[in-house]
């Protein structure tokens, strides 16, 4: 590891890094993978959890929601685009307050916010209430993006960095499973309390337990570096590291208050924040992690929140009745199943493959699942077409996720330097999302207007975007340690 750093503001460089800080980066980075960072990485990552369950658990509660509320087309496009809107909000905002205040704290905000977005939907009384607390609990989600890939990527050791990182989006997958199975269970038991309100409050109470673990982990020991906080940083790398190495305290003593930077040369030295981005020295890797991830995203949220409703759609099932909607909800879980695997495929080839390379492999895939889907859904015979149709979801969704929903998570932790990696993460998700809004508004009217094919027309288009996209940004010299990245060398 040489990375370009420093004891100067964001933006400046010296020749060299302080060996006080090596020395810190060596202790983190070598450490072996202890428990403490399984603890770490999941209280982390919950907001990835609760993104797939509140994904799924709305796109269930659509059809109570229509007739408890009488919801025209517009207000169910409304209803679904409010929570990805949030969410455009809410990455932005929280990567760039997780650079100014710390990963830890905007942790702990997420949790409080997710929670009470999530009940004011559980108590929503009218369509209005309903919108707005999808934007707040999207916001709330949208933070987390950001805030929570910081606080892993800075934190794990790095043989296993890359594999937390695509661990962490696979618990999306996790989260759409566990809300198939709790809203298949609060339909079974037909309680007296109206479904919906019950999914909802099933992820208030998801996002207090990860309030509760977020209390536990320490704070980022590369954000306390690049403010000057080592002796903080020191306590932060014991706690995760649960080793005495008697170097740290000596490497704490010797640096005092003196800030770590890594990062490339900027043409205006003082920039920071946004203006870095969008800086010669890292403007394509912007466009890199923000791109594809917005064509991703337009496909990824709206086949997701509305998988059972394209099954519907192609009449998968009758089109009313409670045992008819439990169909749905087993079909779109087996569907959702493979977004599991997908992840699982990607924590195992990202370390072998490279993110890059992987990501347009997966985008590949995508093009070759939405072909087949296009195929089998002109076969006429039901019992031949949901087997075609679930083989076409299984390509779909295991080349999405084994590869662009599982690097697009992961590169912006690379991409960026400390300083501002929370912000560039926050811009990327923020980007995505915008894509997942008008993906999740645009899906529904296409289908009512043009019917599945003009669904899949457009999917096409923006998958092979996404593809064009990696190939034209693509950078070099990623996989390596963090600060290695942003050598003034690096593409």
């Amino acid at each position: 590891m040489s990375p370009s750093a420093s004891s100067a503001s964001p933006g400046e460089q010296t020749a060299s890094v302080d060996p006080g800080h090596l020395v810190l980066l060596e202790i983190l980075d070598e450490s072996g993978l202890r428990s403490s960072h399984k603890l770490l990485w999941f209280a982390a990552a919950g907001g990835m959890l609760l993104d797939g369950l509140s994904v799924f658990m709305l796109g269930i509660a659509i059809p109570f929601l229509v007739k408890d509320f009488r919801l025209s087309s517009v207000q169910i496009s409304l209803t679904s685009s409010s929570l990805l809107l949030g969410a455009v909000l809410g990455a932005m905002a929280g990567g760039r307050f997780a650079d100014k205040f710390g990963r830890k704290t905007w942790l702990l905000v997420d949790s409080v916010g997710l929670a009470l977005a999530a009940l004011v939907c559980a108590l929503a009384s009218g369509a209005g209430v309903l919108i707005t607390g999808q934007f707040l609990l999207g916001t709330a989600i949208g933070m987390d993006f950001p805030v929570g890939s910081s606080e892993i990527a800075e934190c794990m050791p790095v043989r296993s960095r890359s594999r937390a990182m695509v661990a962490a989006m696979t618990l999306q997958a996790v989260g759409m499973l566990v809300g198939a199975g709790t809203s298949f269970l609060l339909l079974e038991q037909r309680p007296g309390i109206p479904a919906w309100r019950l999914f909802f409050l099933s992820e208030v109470l998801l996002a207090l337990l990860f309030l509760l673990l977020r209390f536990i982990i320490p704070e980022s020991p590369r954000w306390l570096m690049a403010k000057g906080r080592n002796r903080e940083a020191g306590r932060a790398i014991r706690w995760i590291v649960r080793d005495h190495d008697p170097r740290l305290e000596t490497a704490i003593e010797h640096l005092g208050d003196t800030p770590h930077v890594a990062m490339k040369p900027l043409s205006k030295p003082r920039s920071s924040g946004f203006q870095t981005l969008f800086d010669p020295a890292y403007w394509r890797r912007t466009l890199l992690a923000s791109v594809p991830w917005f064509m991703l995203d337009v496909a990824a949220y709206g086949v997701g929140l509305f998988t059972v409703v394209l099954l519907q759609a192609l009449r998968l099932g009758a089109t009313e009745g409670r045992d008819s909607l439990s169909l749905l909800v087993i079909r779109g879980g087996a569907v959702d199943s493979f977004l599991l695997v997908g992840f699982l495929i990607g924590a195992w080839a990202v370390p072998r493959w490279g993110a890059v390379r992987l990501q347009i492999v997966g985008f590949a895939g995508m093009l070759i699942g939405l072909g087949l889907l296009a195929l089998s859904a002109l076969v006429r015979d039901p019992a031949v077409r949901w087997p075609g149709l679930l083989i076409s979801f299984m390509v779909f969704n295991l080349s999405m996720n084994a590869g662009p929903n599982s690097t697009t998570y992961l590169l912006p932790s690379e991409l960026f330097p400390t300083n501002v990696r929370g912000t560039g993460a926050g811009f990327a998700a923020s980007v995505a999302k915008l894509g997942a809004t008008l993906g999740v508004f645009l899906i529904p009217l296409l289908e009512h207007g043009g019917g599945f094919e003009a669904v899949l027309a457009f999917l096409a288009v923006v998958t092979l975007a996404g593809l064009g996209a990696t190939v034209h940004y693509r950078v070099s010299g990623l996989g390596r340690g963090l600060e290695s990245h942003h050598e003034a060398s690096m593409d």
